[in-house]
């Protein structure tokens, strides 16, 4: 029995573009069993009950030598950032704004928690090429504890800030007539802390007016290390891990953290997530007080994030993974520090 009738027979489908993949739906029967024969890999059982997958080696870039196909191959990793953190903060700044500006009649503070899992969701398939980091903060944990290079760190910075700053301001955009409703004019953009109705906050977080200094801070790093720690669970075979549908248990993590731990500084949880809507908020005219409210808190969402993560995966590190890490190493990764050479802290040799 051919390969094709094999197939044909655990389906009991006898229909000539069944099984096909994209690039092989209406070709004859002849020409799909002399593929079958020079690709035995391209149709393999995976997953429950059983789909059919290309396999990568079958997924090759059309038209390669293009000279966009060569720019966008040196840029992808840069693009998969841009557009995964574009899309989360559409979602993001979206639903805040849309909750705003209609007084809480089309949604509430839950409606906002799903709508910003559901971002991260989306922005971590759309960017998955680059890893879907979609935050400079767990770019830096990656570089610390799982050997993510280095030299790729402020080109993720920047893709990720940049996404989030271009998405903020189509949010913008497409708000703009209710904004100028809501703030009572045109040129009028006030924000948290200096008036009653503020849209400075679809952008960007601001903090409760009760908290100290101390409290924000430990509020963001908190949600970050747990944030950290969940990722670095959901990522990791020796425990029960999440796999491809890790995306999907980072929407509940999201969730979560909104609900439980959201409420005082509206868990930016990401450097990029905040200072790119922030920047352009400020460029639209919402004035110097985007960095001087709640006493400066403007820096927080910035710094904490970085503390948060890198102590998030330290913590996961140090009492569960069991997996190639520095902790894992003598002296837990510390004798690095006695050999400053690029060998030992490029990632990439």
């Amino acid at each position: 029995m051919s390969s094709a009738q094999k197939l044909e027979h655990r389906t009991g489908d006898s229909s000539p573009h069944s099984f096909l993949e994209d690039g092989q739906k209406g070709l004859p029967l002849e020409e799909r069993q002399h593929h079958e024969h020079h690709h035995p890999q391209a149709l393999t059982e995976h997953g429950a009950p059983i789909d059919f997958h290309t396999e990568q080696a079958d997924a090759l870039e059309s038209n390669p030598n293009l000279a966009w196909s060569k720019f966008r191959r040196v840029m992808q990793e840069p693009f998969s950032e841009f557009f995964g953190t574009f899309v989360m903060i559409l979602f993001g700044d979206g639903v805040v704004a849309q909750v705003t500006l209609s007084g809480g009649k089309n949604g509430d503070y839950q409606s906002i928690n799903w709508a910003w899992g559901l971002g991260v969701m989306l922005g971590v398939y759309c960017g998955g090429k680059s890893g879907g980091h979609l935050n400079p903060a767990v770019t830096l944990a990656n570089c610390i504890f799982r050997k993510f290079p280095w030299r790729k760190f402020p080109i993720y910075l920047l893709a990720q800030t940049l996404g989030a700053f271009v998405a903020s301001g189509v949010v913008y955009a497409n708000y703009k007539s209710a904004i100028d409703q809501f703030e009572g004019g045109r040129e009028i953009r006030t924000v948290p802390g200096f008036s009653n109705h503020s849209t400075a906050g679809i952008f960007c977080t601001y903090p409760a007016e009760f908290l100290t200094r101390t409290g924000m801070f430990f509020s963001e790093f908190i949600a970050s290390s747990i944030l950290m720690f969940c990722i670095y669970a959901l990522k990791d075979d020796g425990n029960i891990g999440a796999g491809n549908l890790t995306p999907l248990g980072l929407l509940f993590v999201i969730f979560g953290l909104g609900s439980c731990f959201g409420w005082e500084t509206g868990y930016a949880m990401n450097f990029a997530r905040d200072f790119g809507p922030r920047c352009m908020s400020f460029f639209l005219g919402y004035g110097h007080e985007v960095w001087s409210a709640g006493n400066y808190y403007f820096w927080i969402p910035m710094v904490a994030p970085f503390f948060g993560c890198v102590f998030g995966a330290w913590l996961y590190d140090m009492f569960i993974y069991t997996g190639e890490s520095p902790i894992n190493t003598p002296w837990m990764g510390l004798r690095r520090f006695t050999r400053p050479t690029k060998k030992e802290w490029s990632n990439t040799v």
